[in-house]
């Protein structure tokens, strides 16, 4: 085995990131105290293959379905960086890896220093919190985070409900140079136009009836951290350019001012909606649109990803029930693998809680996860109405009188609904042919003046 130069060991010896430094043949031949004491604290690794003993593989990455940093730096003769999997003291863990090729005197490949970071809030086994998943498409999705999260680019989340959006915006903030400071949620689909302003900006005294003090807006909160916009596809028209606003200069006024103010925070948003179609037909504006995907990620659905499942099945479950420690079946996973769930992990979690409560044992049968989903089941939703309006067989004589608006006739027919239905307000939305969240902002305005 080679012998690198002591001065090049004792360099990584004073890193403070975990380094291992290897040769062409994969061989470790120097790790530094950081790497020791985060992922061999009780084994040395000089002379072992670092293939072996990240992933625990009898060949390289690139030869057992992995990308392999060196196969990468060897072909390109630069730095790479990839994200992998890796086996520590604590179980797997996702760690980001930079490798950098050093040269002999004839210009060729020597050895390679591989720099080692932890992504954190990302879990490879059942953990009772952040994400969860080991399956290709949620690795690549884990890569664009770890890639986006340390600069300052605005980031737009793209997938079905229940993905985990917010949680892969804890991701990316937590990966940032802004982790120390705020991250503040936005829920753009709650907010009407005034309120929105008012939430987001902050208000000054006398503003409008009821501002009795100044409000600080969530733009300031978030100051030096992260502001997180969910369900931006959401966001009225007229308030849309204020946001835009904010994106192009950090400036902004509170209601009821003439004051500029500025504010140092970095986006990330979040849509089930598909926001070129939007703004295809006039409902987003195309420049806030390009400030806010500088950098878009996709979120896969839950059956994009079914062998995840038993992973999330099981941190799910020490989540729902921390009192009792559940196990599923062979049986019970495989009749989840078996279902589209279009709810995504939110839906996921809501079967295993039912599951969970018809369970007297601990462990989950495939009986109590069918008698689950037969709870889930409902009736298919009609295509959502177009422009808002109240899907027609709803709208009764007396609402479609003469010289009524259209938005008097659906805060109407919502009434009249709400007055005769018996039922959840999530078969409610399916009745009506609306998302629930569209529900809930719908019934939101009902409380606000005409």
């Amino acid at each position: 085995m080679s012998r690198p130069l002591p001065e090049l060991v004792s360099y990584l010896e004073g890193l403070p990131e975990p380094h291992i430094l290897f040769d062409r043949q994969y061989r470790i031949v120097g790790a530094n105290a950081a790497y020791r004491h985060q992922f061999s604290p009780h084994a040395s690794v000089i002379g072992r293959t670092c293939y072996e003993v990240s992933h625990h593989f009898s060949a390289p990455c690139d030869q057992s379905g992995e990308n392999c940093p060196l196969a990468l730096a060897r072909a390109s003769g630069q730095r790479e960086r990839v994200l992998h999997l890796h086996h520590t003291p604590r179980g797997e863990a996702y760690v980001n890896i930079e490798l950098v090729p050093l040269r002999d005197a004839q210009g060729d490949q020597a050895y390679f220093i591989e720099k080692m970071e932890p992504l954190r809030v990302v879990q490879g086994p059942p953990a009772a919190q952040g994400l969860i998943g080991c399956a290709p498409i949620f690795q690549q999705m884990l890569e664009l985070v770890a890639r986006v999260g340390p600069s300052d680019a605005s980031v737009l989340l793209l997938g079905e409900s229940g993905t985990g959006k917010e949680l892969v915006a804890h991701a990316v903030h937590e990966a940032s140079p802004r982790a120390s400071a705020p991250l503040v949620v936005v829920e753009c689909a709650s907010l009407t136009g005034t309120l929105f302003e008012s939430e987001l900006f902050g208000h000054e005294r006398g503003a409008f009836t009821g501002a009795n003090a100044v409000k600080l807006g969530l733009v300031e909160s978030a100051s030096g951290g992260t502001l997180f916009l969910d369900e931006v596809g959401d966001i009225p028209l007229p308030m849309q350019v204020k946001l835009l606003r904010l994106l192009e200069s950090g400036t902004y006024r509170r209601v009821g001012s003439t004051e500029l103010r500025r504010t140092d925070v970095r986006i990330v948003s979040a849509t089930h909606r598909d926001l070129q179609s939007l703004v295809a037909d006039g409902r987003f504006r195309e420049d806030l649109y390009y400030r806010l995907s500088t950098f878009p990620i996709r979120l896969p659905a839950l059956r994009e990803r079914v062998d995840d499942i038993p992973l999330l099945a099981a941190a799910l479950l020490v989540r729902v029930s921390p009192q009792r420690q559940f196990s599923l079946s062979r049986d019970a996973l495989q009749r989840l693998s078996e279902y589209a769930f279009p709810g995504n992990v939110r839906e996921l979690r809501n079967i295993l809680e039912r599951a969970a409560l018809l369970c007297d044992g601990l462990v989950i049968e495939r009986a109590h996860v069918e008698r689950a989903l037969d709870s889930e089941a409902r009736p298919a939703a009609p295509p959502e109405p177009a422009a808002g309006l109240p899907p027609t067989h709803f709208l009764q004589a007396p609402l479609l009188g003469p010289g009524r608006s259209l938005r008097e006739i659906e805060r109407d027919a919502l009434r009249t609904q709400l007055q005769t239905h018996r039922g959840s307000r999530i078969e409610l939305a399916a009745k009506l042919g609306i998302s629930e969240r569209s529900l809930y902002r719908k019934l939101h305005a009902l409380d606000q003046p005409e």
